[in-house]
């Protein structure tokens, strides 16, 4: 343990810094010859406190890059749990019994410990956090101490400090021709001039040398941490409402749907579905007698709500802010919002109709009015007679008692309920239903229902023409991601980060001169052989032949 912090060169290290962080002197004499600890210079760490309080021991936890590896590993093993079966997220319609009706047992288990939403379950999102806060603790535990140790080197280092380091050269100085010039001056300058043709940046003191290069590349692994601290916390920000959506819904044609979380609409004002022609295929796909889908389109309409957008009990005002035909591969994109072209199913359904109101006795047509099968009006006119909308059912049944209810909110079955008022008609108005499909009226006997009133009015559809039908249903895959542009910018930070610590490497060179007695040491964080080969090649320049091979520490007496 460090008692005196103090050196005798006069500079006040830090408590627990086992080296000078100004001359490199061991501040811990225990008279070995082992290289050097240079990580950091010897400078200490926080995490290395003897005696820790609370927070220094939850710093001293998140410090550690064995712990890191541990969250590392217990992520990728939790990630690796999500993938063995699909998650919900990849249904178009999910059902709690499908992991129990196809994978048994196991499935049901998977599900029953929510394993099959594991990448947004709570603790998936907290190692990430964990993982996240790992590395900025590890980053400032490190980071702080190497720019103390590297901003306050000192030229002339203590001989101590040259002599333990893992390249090491001791030898007397040779005299140069040069008269008037001390001898350890000259062969400094040499040295000095000899290092800078390698590219390394050189600071003399009289016949002490510093000569340093890349030293950037030793900020690399904490951009790296920098990179993928923005990356992690990018995904996290994924969890914020309205940041990430990847969802699947359904857009019949003709209708609009909102898209959940945004304030966003989108009509399939058409489907198009082209299947190529049997010349078009394989022998293969012939054989099989499928038809295989060439082009299926979906022309949309993005709407964006501008006024009574959360009120239930009113009906939003749309404005219209982009068009686009939507193929595979070539997505609906407006402001961040993805909307891809995902599947198909055809579904005949009823859009709209446009009945006529006629006398059943004379025959006389009153007028016709367009109603659709989503959100109709409340009121309608049709010549003298008013048609009051009292109920819609989109998809008509009966209840055990005989009550009418709507088993979904899909027309595939609707049914209205309208109060007509008008002449020969009660002042109050008599009920009229209507079923849009002749084969619901014949089914729920329509004019049965209407009684009296099916005698003298009659409300009906002419021709085809009068219907708009939808075919198909276009599912998309409705994207929002306004976390990814950071997530790119935090993989690009991260490989610049990869890319100094890989290819290049921090390399000092010190060297003292006293009594015509040469010592040199050379410290590297990676490639050895290079420095030891650089270190061999200036002594060459400088008239001193030796062996990189040889370039081994040796103690100097001091």
């Amino acid at each position: 343990m460090i008692h005196n912090t103090k050196c005798e060169c006069g500079h006040q290290n830090h408590v627990g810094t086992l080296l000078c962080e100004s001359c490199g002197k061991p501040l811990q004499e225990d008279g070995g010859s082992e290289p050097l600890e240079m990580k950091y210079d010897g400078v200490a760490r926080r995490s290395q406190r003897s005696n820790p309080g609370v927070l220094d021991r939850v710093w001293n936890f998140f410090s550690s890059v064995k712990v890191a590896i541990y969250l590392i590993i217990i992520t990728l093993l939790g990630s690796a749990l999500g993938t063995i079966y699909p998650q919900e997220s990849t249904f178009l319609n999910f059902d709690p019994s499908y992991y129990k009706d196809n994978y048994g047992t196991t499935g049901e288990w998977y599900y029953k410990l929510g394993l099959s939403h594991t990448f947004e379950s709570w603790w998936y999102i907290t190692l990430l956090f964990m993982i996240g806060t790992s590395l900025i603790v590890c980053s400032l535990d490190r980071v702080l101490p190497l720019y103390r140790a590297l901003n306050k080197q000192q030229i002339r280092k203590h001989l101590n400090f040259i002599t333990r380091q893992k390249v090491t050269f001791s030898a007397d100085v040779p005299r140069t021709e040069a008269s008037g010039e001390d001898p350890a001056e000259a062969w400094t300058r040499q040295a000095a001039e000899a290092l800078r043709r390698k590219h390394y940046k050189v600071h003399t003191d009289g016949t002490a040398l510093l000569a340093e290069k890349n030293r950037f590349s030793r900020w690399g692994p904490y951009i790296n941490h920098i990179g993928l601290i923005i990356f992690l916390g990018a995904v996290l920000m994924r969890s914020i409402p309205g940041w990430h959506m990847d969802q699947h819904l359904a857009f019949p044609e003709g209708q609009t749907v909102h898209i959940p979380e945004t304030d966003y609409y989108l009509k399939n004002e058409k489907f198009t579905l082209e299947f190529y022609k049997p010349e078009e295929l394989s022998d293969d796909f012939r054989a099989k007698g499928q038809d295989v889908p060439k082009v299926y389109e979906t022309k949309a309409v993005l709407y964006r709500c501008t006024q009574d957008c959360d009120d239930p009990s009113k009906k939003p005002v749309l404005s219209e802010v982009h068009r686009q035909d939507i193929i595979v591969n070539k997505p609906l994109e407006y402001k961040g919002l993805l909307a891809f072209q995902f599947d198909f199913k055809p579904s005949p359904m009823l859009i709209s109709v446009k009945p006529s109101l006629k006398n059943k006795v004379t025959g006389e047509n009153y007028g016709s009015f367009t109603l659709p099968m989503a959100d109709p009006a409340d009121e309608y006119q049709a010549g003298p007679y008013r048609l009051k909308l009292q109920a819609y059912f989109p998809e008509f049944g009966l209840s055990d008692k005989g009550a009418p209810l709507t088993k979904s909110k899909e027309p595939k079955m609707p049914a209205f309920v309208f109060t007509v008022t008008g002449p020969g008609l009660k002042p109050e108005g008599e009920p009229y239903m209507y079923f849009p499909r002749q084969v619901d009226k014949v089914n729920f006997r329509q004019d049965d229902i209407n009684g009296a009133l099916a005698d003298k009015l009659e409300l009906s559809v002419g021709s085809m023409e009068d219907v708009q039908i939808s075919e198909y249903i276009s599912y998309l895959n409705i994207r929002v991601d306004r976390a990814m542009p950071f997530i790119w910018v935090g993989a690009a930070i991260s490989m610049i980060g990869l890319t100094m610590g890989f290819y290049w490497h921090h390399r000092r060179i010190w060297l003292r001169i006293d009594g015509g007695r040469l010592a040199l040491g050379a410290h590297t964080n990676k490639n050895w052989y290079g420095i030891r080969k650089e270190v061999s090649e200036v002594l060459r320049k400088t008239g001193i032949e030796v062996d990189p091979k040889t370039l081994e520490r040796k103690v100097i007496p001091s």
